[in-house]
Parts: C-alpha cells; structure tokens; sequence
C-alpha cells in the first residue's frame, strides 16, 4: 500500500480548505508583479512563513516562473529543518506528500540517484512536521501541471555537500529547484530591513557564505549559490519585504526575499 505523508500546517500556515486555499493563492499570483526575466529560470529562492505573511513575497517568484511552468515536470526542493536535528540531508521514505489540494508523487528515480552519497540519509521523522517544504507545496499545485516531488530536509552540511547533491539532480528544464528560506528573525523593523538588504546583495553577489542567523535556510542556499555558479546561472533579487510590511507589527519582524537564479550574460 503507498504511504503518504500527511499536510501538517494546513489549517495553521495556510487554509485547510481546498477551495479557499486555491482561490487564495491564485489571488497572490494575480497580485504579484514580478520583474521581466531574463532567461529561463531555473532556481528559485522563496520564503517559507504563514501566507498572511510571507505568501505575497513568495508568490512574485512563482509568478515569474509561470511562463515556463508548462516545461517543468521535476521540483527538487529544500528546505532548513526547524523540528528536527539532521546530520545531511534527509529524503523521506513515503511515496507521496499530500496537501489539501491533493498528493503529490515522490520522485523515486530522483531519491535512488543521490542514495550513495554520505551526507544524505532517509528519515520521515525529518519532513513529519517541517512547514518549510510543505508551505511551497500548493503554490507548485496551483502553477504547475503534473509533477513528481523531491523534498529535502537540510540540516548540518556544507555548502558543498549541498551542492553535490543538487548536481546529481540537475537535470535540464523539466527540473526546477527550489530552495525556502526566511531571512533575519525577530528584529525591530529597521535593524531587519538594515541585515536583510546586506544579505540580498551577498546572495545577488553569489557569496555562498550566509550564516544561519542571516537566513535559515543558509547552508541550501549556499549549495545552491555554489551549483548554480558552475552552470553559469547569476541570482536576481526578484522582492524583499518582512512580516512588517505584510500583516505583522515592526517591532520584531522576519524578512523574506524572492530570488530568481537564470543564466548570466555578462557584465552586471
């Protein structure tokens, strides 16, 4: 019989009701106003709060992404673990991840590619609780067609161990990779928008050096940054904004950003 993982922040991060979760999200897209690409996105940076928060910064991602959304049949995604301690990266045994708006399959092929490697290790117990991969979920439902699902729980690693891993599953555009992550935690709004631009302009720079307490999800996206150097891929800031912007009060904020890694051209 498969086995699924169950949605564990429905109801809490985003709506438990089909309905009201897809018309929710579509208004996101709707409202988002991406900058112009500049070639073929093949990563993504999105964060990872309740939608109230983060979802209209993480949705002018998506919204970029969706003129190539009918290519994209593969979503490698990863995220920091907040629940549970991983040594690596965990993969989840189940067949499935499910979300109110229905399962989604788990790529085998994907998950037996990277099998082998040392720093990467099956645990459900990572992904049973862990909001910052499920979070992403329906808006990739809601953009996509079809698509098989590769979660990874990032725990301690390198950058390059990451980096490894994402380089075994590359692919070419049938597959996006997504890394979630917040940016500076429970700052006064000035102090935050001060760390999170300095951040920014480091990820937009390619400096695959971020510190957890710059962004949780620093070690993905310092895998990531590594990766996609060698494929000739730059970051582009697509949106920042913090909880202060959205639906929170600016005394202890948490910021978020969107970027966009596409292939470079030249001087920028």
């Amino acid at each position: 019989m498969p086995s699924l993982r169950p949605a564990a922040v429905a109801g809490l991060f985003y709506p438990a009701d089909p309905a009201q979760l897809g018309a929710d999200i579509d208004a996101y897209l709707a409202q988002a106003r991406p900058p112009a690409a500049a070639g073929p996105i093949k990563a993504l940076i999105v964060p990872h709060a309740g939608y109230v928060y983060s979802a209209p910064i993480a949705a002018t991602a998506y919204a970029a992404l969706a003129p190539q959304a009918g290519r994209i049949r593969r979503v490698i995604l990863l995220g920091p673990t907040h629940r549970v301690a991983v040594r690596g990266l965990a993969v989840p045994t189940v067949d499935s991840f499910a979300t109110p708006l229905g399962p989604l399959p788990i790529d085998a092929e994907a998950r037996q590619r990277i099998a082998d490697l040392p720093q990467v290790e099956a645990d459900d117990g990572a992904h049973a609780l862990e909001h910052s991969l499920e979070v992403q979920l329906p808006f990739l439902q809601r953009l996509l067609g079809p698509f098989t699902l590769l979660p990874l729980a990032v725990g301690a690693a390198s950058g390059e161990a990451v980096a490894q891993v994402l380089e075994r599953l590359w692919g070419g555009e049938e597959t996006l990779i997504l890394v979630s992550s917040d940016l500076s935690h429970y700052q006064p709004y000035a102090e935050a928008e001060r760390l999170d631009q300095a951040t920014c302009a480091r990820i937009a720079a390619a400096r695959a050096d971020l510190a957890p307490r710059e962004a949780c999800g620093a070690i993905p996206i310092n895998g990531l940054l590594l990766a996609a150097a060698r494929h000739g891929l730059r970051p582009r800031l697509l949106d920042r904004r913090n909880s202060g912007d959205t639906a929170g009060d600016r005394e202890r904020v948490v910021g978020y950003a969107a970027f966009a890694l596409e292939p470079d051209h030249g001087p920028h």
